[in-house]
């Protein structure tokens, strides 16, 4: 006997190399030390923290990030999901029928008592990379964790345990995931400051060379029986 896992939700996880890592630390202490240097972007955000940053896609340590990390897993991510399906239902998320183009980066500083509400993102793919996390954000309690959402209510006395799953932030680890897929981070107590970047990526279909754009049916190729 086995046990099917049907639906599941995809998510990338995976750790920065410590030469990727440090200049991302040094990067996010110096707009924090100079925040009126960068833009605010609490208001178009929902997180309740201390500071939102808008960074620069210029900036190396971030184009590091994009090109090297980010923009390849996204690709990881669609090649993993819609490599799954039969070729007529990948619709234009084959390879060389779309590009994936970032759109924002931003720096999230949150400290005791600040908090991100359940929420989704806009564009294609979002994630997370954890750069600082205090002492105290160990796993012993749900503070300063970061909580993926599933569609029902989490109910553990009915056995609905996939509906909410905890990650524990660790420096270096980055997440990515559908734009769609909700998430929130808990508060936490104590001192100290949990430092994240947060990115949104558009996946934008591309013409087909020499082909004209139509819908197609899953079923359209197949032999038809011809009648009288």
């Amino acid at each position: 006997m086995d046990v099917l896992e049907l639906f599941p939700r995809h998510i990338l996880e995976g750790d920065l190399e410590p030469a990727l890592l440090t200049p991302l630390q040094r990067h996010a202490k110096a707009v924090l030390q100079q925040p009126e240097r960068s833009p605010d972007a609490s208001a178009k955000l929902a997180g309740q923290l201390t500071q939102q940053r808008e960074l620069s896609l210029q900036e190396p340590a971030i184009a590091e990030l994009c090109s090297s990390v980010l923009l390849p897993g996204c690709e990881r991510w669609i090649r993993h999901v819609i490599d799954k399906q039969p070729p007529q239902g990948r619709g234009p998320w084959t390879p060389g029928r779309y590009q994936l183009r970032m759109v924002d980066v931003w720096l999230n500083s949150q400290q005791a008592g600040d908090y991100n509400p359940t929420h989704t993102h806009g564009g294609s793919f979002s994630g997370v990379i954890f750069l600082q996390v205090p002492p105290q954000i160990n796993g012993e309690s749900f503070d300063g964790q970061l909580c993926f959402h599933g569609p029902e209510e989490w109910h553990i006395q009915s056995f609905r345990t996939g509906m909410a799953h905890y990650v524990l932030p660790k420096p270096g680890r980055f997440y990515i995931f559908p734009a769609w897929q909700p998430h929130s981070v808990m508060p936490f107590r104590g001192d100290g400051a949990r430092w994240s970047l947060a990115f949104n990526v558009m996946a934008i279909p591309q013409p087909a060379a020499n082909t004209t754009a139509r819908n197609l049916s899953l079923s359209s190729n197949r032999p038809r029986r011809q009648g009288f």
